[in-house]
């Protein structure tokens, strides 16, 4: 279990950590503007603009795969299956958002569609065992 509480716990943390990339191409442009971050962002163009969507994509992520890990250590399933998934979903996140970086879309959405298998099929495992 402590596996699972770790990623859940990396997971939590990627939005904000995607946020770095973000704030480097906002102070590229013209400075980091902290009474409107948010309008600054949109005036963002190519790897930056990348990084944003990749920022918020990583917090839409997040819910389902936050149900999944809790959903397998409440009911007290933790498996070596579900901790690679658990695992799996981490790598493949971080290869998401370098891919978004670079450019790289058919790829990052390959990297994306397998990161959104993960939870699915944690829950889908705990549905056939219930």
């Amino acid at each position: 279990m402590n596996v699972l509480l770790w990623c859940l716990l990396i997971a939590g943390l990627l939005p904000i950590l995607a946020k770095a990339p973000v704030v480097y191409f906002q102070n590229r442009d013209r400075g980091y503007d902290n009474k409107h971050p948010r309008a600054q962002q949109q005036r963002l163009t190519g790897i930056g603009a990348r990084a944003v969507a990749g920022h918020y994509n990583a917090y839409e992520a997040f819910p389902l795969y936050a149900a999944a890990v809790l959903a397998t250590i409440a009911t007290d399933q933790v498996s070596e299956r579900a901790i690679q998934l658990a695992v799996a979903f981490i790598v493949l996140r971080v290869a998401y958002h370098v891919l978004y970086l670079l450019n790289a879309d058919k790829l990052r959405s390959l990297v994306w569609f397998f990161a959104l298998l993960c939870p699915v099929l944690m829950l889908a495992q705990l549905a056939i065992k219930a």
